[in-house]
Order: structure tokens, then sequence, then C-alpha cells
């Protein structure tokens, strides 16, 4: 043991490292920030940080930045779809998530999609406005996103906001935000996590539903203004927890604490509300 092969010629050199493992595949449909912070490049850096190989499918293409999304042009039906196949063809996810939708025809677009393709674990962030208040959905696709994707995903992430259009509901308080969360299970959701990040308070809330008893999460607020793309990082990293094989529950805790991490350490750039910092590390194995 431990002795070195006498048969071995002396230029042989080190032996040839193990072939790493296969990191798991996740995709995300999402559009294109071009300021970096949020969307397809938040998704993707998140992913990065998880040990997940990230695909992707670009849904639109913005002209934004901390303080203002400037415009918005939508990527066409049948490339969308062209994209989703080409992904699902070659490099199959082990997760999905899906954030800035945009218009009724991609959300229908992406429906068909989930039920034809093979895209388990879809984490659906119902990305409705964005962090500078300007609208990333059109409104008539609300309720098509509602009835037609809800049902379809294992996990939906809203913000008060956004659970408060799902269900047609005021969120207010602790206990409104575990019956939205049970009501989005309701209406078809595998499970759904209310985040409480747009509400007041020294203490931030998230309310998951969807297993024998909501789980809420608190943590402290912090004070700041780098929140650019929180629900995209949030959402690729449950995604990415998802294909690593966790539990929701689990897959949800690590995510909402790499999402801290990176907003206690934010880099402060903009003038807006600017990027979290997605270098910081996240987990790369399962939990035990």
């Amino acid at each position: 043991m431990g002795e070195k092969s006498i048969d071995a010629p002396h230029s042989a050199g080190p032996a040839p490292a193990a072939a790493p493992a296969r990191p798991p595949v996740a995709l995300t449909i999402a559009g294109s920030d071009s300021g970096g912070g949020a969307g397809i490049q938040a998704d993707l850096k998140t992913f990065h940080a998880f040990g997940v190989f990230g695909t992707s499918v670009l849904t639109a293409v913005t002209a934004q930045n901390t303080l203002s999304v400037r415009a918005v042009h939508v990527v066409p039906i049948d490339n969308i779809r062209q994209q989703l196949l080409a992904v699902a063809e070659d490099l199959p996810p082990a997760a999905t998530k899906s954030g800035m939708l945009a218009t009724a025809e991609i959300v229908d677009t992406l429906a068909e999609g989930m039920v034809q393709l093979p895209l388990p674990n879809y984490v659906l962030d119902p990305v409705m406005v964005a962090t500078s208040g300007d609208r990333l959905l059109d409104r008539d696709a609300e309720q098509i996103l509602a009835t037609r994707l809800l049902p379809l995903c294992a996990l939906v992430t809203p913000n008060l906001p956004e659970a408060a259009i799902l269900t047609g509901r005021e969120v207010r308080g602790e206990a409104g935000m575990i019956r939205a969360a049970e009501r989005l299970v309701e209406m078809g959701a595998g499970a759904a996590l209310v985040k409480g990040g747009h509400g007041g308070g020294e203490e931030v809330v998230d309310v998951l539903a969807g297993g024998p008893s909501p789980v809420i999460f608190r943590r402290p607020r912090i004070a700041t203004s780098s929140t650019h793309g929180t629900g995209c990082t949030l959402s690729a990293a449950i995604a990415a927890g998802l294909a690593h094989g966790r539990a929701p529950e689990d897959a949800v805790g690590d995510a909402l604490d790499y999402v801290t991490r990176a907003i206690e350490t934010a880099p402060g750039l903009g003038a807006g509300h600017g990027p979290l910092n997605h270098l910081v590390a996240g987990p790369s194995a399962p939990s035990d």
C-alpha cells in the first residue's frame, strides 16, 4: 500500500484523472435582461452556482437596466417552439423553470410543450411585473397562465401581488399567505411558495404549501435596493435543487439561503434596483 510500481516507465507521469460526473441539466424559459441581473442571465448564473448545466429557451429580448425596461421584443412563436424542441430532444432537462412569458400565445405554446415533451420538475415563476414596475406579461395572459400552466407545474413561486392575481383574492398577513398557497395547490399546482418579500416588517415570511402541512420560512429583512432579479434567481435555484433530486422543501430552503447570501453580498451596481451577487456558492450535491 502506498508504494510506487517499479514496472511503470519513468516517463509515464500521473494516471489520467477520472472523468467528472455528468451534471444534471436544467432548462430556463424566460426573457433576456440586457442588464444581466434577471431573466435568462440570472437563471444561467444560478444554475452554474448550483453545479447544474443550464440550457435556455428565449421568449423575449428586453432593453433594460437597473432603472427601467425601455423596450421589449417578443421572439416569434415558431422560434420559441423550435428552441424548446431542440433542447428537449438532445439535452433533456431534469428540471425546468419559466419566467417572463410576455404573451398569451407564448403561455399557450409552453403549455403544449409541457404536455408533449418530457419536462419534469417544472417550476413556474409567474413573472408579471418587473422590479422597476414595468409590465412583463400581457393582462390577457394572466388567466391563461392560471388555467393552463399552473396545473402542470411541480411548484409555483408567486410574490404577494402575483398570488392575489392568480387566486383572485387579496393576500394579507401570514394567514392570508397560507390560504393563498393552499388555494394555488387546489387550483392544480403540485406545491406553492408564496413569497413575502413585498410585505412589510423586519422579518420576511415565505409560505410553502403542498405537503402534509404548510412550511413557514422566516429570515430578517435586509435593507437594500439590490433586489433586481430576486424572483428569477430564487425559482432558478429551486429548479436546480430539484434537478439534483432534492425534495421540494429542501430545494426551497437551499434556494432561499442562496438568495439571502446573494442579496447580503450584492455588488452595488447600477443607479436603481441593483443585481444580486450570483457568485456566492450554492450547494452542488444533494442534501443528506
